[in-house]
């Protein structure tokens, strides 16, 4: 099974890299492996994590106020989201089937 991130999630998690590596020197790589870290997570243990609802779980990232909104099956893991906790909510909804 691969890892996919909706080309949205993508650009997100790459402008809060960038974001936080502008804040502090390291920061944004330590964002990165958080980040990536969660998605290890979600992905090892797809449903220990809440339904947010439609089949979509939210894994929430350590240290950082984000959180990995995705969808697993049997064959594909969907990132919709590198969700900033502070936006509106329900502002990547659109990206869902």
């Amino acid at each position: 099974m691969k890892v996919i991130f909706h080309p949205e999630a993508r650009e997100e998690f790459i402008a809060s890299v960038v974001y936080y590596e502008g804040c502090v020197a390291g920061l944004g790589t330590d964002f990165r492996e958080e980040v990536l870290l969660a998605v290890q997570n979600a992905f090892q243990h797809p449903d220990m994590w809440p339904d947010v609802g439609e089949g979509i779980r939210r894994c929430l990232v350590h240290r950082f106020p984000y959180a990995i909104l995705y969808d697993a099956t049997s064959t594909s893991f969907f990132i919709y989201a590198v969700m900033n906790l502070r936006r509106h909510p329900s502002y990547w909804k659109h990206r869902a089937p």
